[in-house]
């Protein structure tokens, strides 16, 4: 996977969870999503994004817009329910308008000391 104009990234991990509007507005899904981060990742919060395929190339994505977040240890919103599993959730492409969208959400890094960090923190080998 490529993610334009961006030179490392990392996946979630399997234990993070998010929350979902009980009463969302009928705009884009994921805006209407909050993701909790385990409190190791906390200090990245603000590298994570929701990213999707582009149209040109089937192996390059574009980050769209980042990620609302809040710490394991905060208290659920109100009008928010979860917390839920985000896999398998994420995971799957979803269909609109008889095309393929593939989103994912990652943690995007321009520097390579802050992406080795958030890998350590994700407990990655590679």
């Amino acid at each position: 996977m490529i993610v334009q104009d961006t030179n490392f990234f990392c996946d979630m991990p399997e234990d993070m969870k998010y929350l979902r509007d009980r009463n969302p507005p009928q705009n884009f899904l994921e805006q209407n999503l909050i993701f909790v981060l385990p409190e190791r990742l906390r200090k990245f919060r603000r590298n994570l994004f929701h990213v999707r395929r582009t149209d040109s190339d089937a192996t390059v994505y574009a980050p769209l817009f980042r990620v609302r977040c809040i710490s394991a240890r905060d208290p659920v919103p109100d009008g928010y329910d979860g917390p839920f599993d985000v896999f398998p959730f994420y995971t799957n492409p979803t269909r609109k308008r008889r095309r393929t969208l593939d989103y994912y959400v990652l943690f995007l890094f321009q520097d390579k000391l802050s992406y080795v960090k958030c890998r350590d923190a994700l407990g990655a080998t590679s």
